[in-house]
């Protein structure tokens, strides 16, 4: 039950993160979700340094490991926004803006989970 509230708790913060960022950083003149985007890299990032952490000495209690990672960066990335999103792109025939935030947000987010395993080496 311990775990379950952790996750409710950082997902919570995480989503009301993501919700803010995509507000102001997502463009409303010509469609780039680049709020979402950002999300999805920065989360890449911070889960890539949080079980970094856990992973190296045990820097992390279990409960600070599910809090962070399942938790806040669970509720702050988002696949199913960015699946709408390529959606969106391929209704309305904007074939190029869907291939490079579909390569872009894949390439840029593995790097980023490597950068955050790496930085807490």
């Amino acid at each position: 039950m311990k775990h379950i509230l952790l996750v409710f708790f950082g997902g919570g913060f995480g989503s009301v993160l993501r919700y803010l960022i995509g507000k102001y950083l997502n463009s409303a003149e010509d469609g780039i979700p680049y709020g979402t985007f950002a999300a999805n890299i920065l989360g890449s990032l911070l889960i890539g340094i949080i079980l970094g952490m856990a992973a190296k000495n045990n820097t992390l209690s279990q409960s600070q490991t599910v809090l962070l990672a399942t938790g806040f960066c669970g509720g702050f990335t988002t696949f199913s926004t960015f699946a709408y999103e390529n959606h969106v792109f391929l209704k309305s025939g904007d074939f190029t803006s869907f291939a490079l935030y579909t390569v872009a947000s894949f390439i840029v987010g593995f790097l980023a989970v490597f950068l955050g395993m790496f930085l807490v080496k």
